[in-house]
């Protein structure tokens, strides 16, 4: 099967019921994307697929639809993706494990709300758990990439 990740085409021998995450970890070695739960409850596994946030656990790699998009490819060390800037900058992560989720679930979020409020981004953000409880510093965040991608 065919399938493109961060803009590269990779071809992989699998079958077509393997999870999307292990497709990514185990085949191409990308480990941005984290097993937590394994029942699209936590949102460590969290990826794009055409911009939109899913939960690679829980996507079978045979129904993968469009362009998947890790952490990986967000943004770069010289050029971050404005919520990875605002994640730094507001000193979001703790034990960092479901930063990665946390940062894609953000991003598409903001892709569709480029303004929201406290409550919206609580809602959205409610599917991805953190352990560590930096729920604070998240909202905080979330709140500085979109002024940001706004132009604020």
């Amino acid at each position: 099967m065919k399938l493109t990740v961060n803009g590269k085409e990779h071809e992989v021998d699998v079958e077509d019921d393997m999870p999307l995450l292990w497709v990514l970890r185990d085949e191409l070695g990308i480990t941005g994307p984290k097993y937590g739960c394994g029942i699209a409850q936590c949102g460590a596994c969290t990826v794009h697929v055409d911009g939109i946030a899913v939960r690679s656990c829980q996507l079978a790699a045979g129904d993968l639809e469009g362009e998947v998009t890790t952490i990986e490819g967000l943004g770069t060390p010289e050029a971050m993706h404005a919520v990875q800037a605002a994640w730094v900058e507001h000193q979001v992560a703790q034990c960092g494990y479901c930063q990665s989720g946390q940062i894609m679930q953000a991003a598409s979020f903001l892709d569709l709300n480029a303004a929201p409020t406290d409550d919206q981004i609580d809602a959205a953000m409610s599917g991805n758990l953190c352990r560590c409880g930096s729920y604070p510093r998240i909202r905080a965040a979330v709140k500085t990439a979109a002024r940001r991608l706004q132009g604020v």
